[in-house]
């Protein structure tokens, strides 16, 4: 299906390294559920939503979210996150219809 639009943002936009930040992930993504109609054909609309998501940081998972299509369409997944030092914050998601994509993000702690 391609790359799909997603970013990652780090509140608040500067700290240090051990400080908590919230990191939030947005993706556009429609999250079926598998029991929506398609108002012209009356058929139902496929399932189709993000069931994993990873959160990594230099390329190590800390943080595993299973997902179900329960969430709503562009979803945003929020984790605190203790900043270890400088590196690369990445997320990784699949969904049910097997595609994988991911973003990611310098870390860059002021002190």
């Amino acid at each position: 299906m391609g790359k799909r639009k997603s970013l990652i943002k780090i509140k608040p936009k500067k700290y240090k390294s051990g400080e908590i930040v919230k990191v939030s992930f947005m993706v556009m993504h429609p999250m079926e559920t598998g029991l929506r109609k398609d108002k012209k054909t009356g058929k139902i609309v496929p399932a189709h939503y993000i069931n994993e998501v990873k959160f990594m940081f230099d390329d190590k998972v800390f943080t595993t979210m299973k997902t179900w299509e329960s969430l709503s369409t562009n979803p945003v997944f929020t984790i605190n996150f203790k900043v270890p030092g400088k590196g690369e914050l990445k997320v990784v998601y699949t969904d049910t219809q097997g595609e994988v994509n991911e973003k990611s993000k310098k870390i860059k702690p002021k002190g």
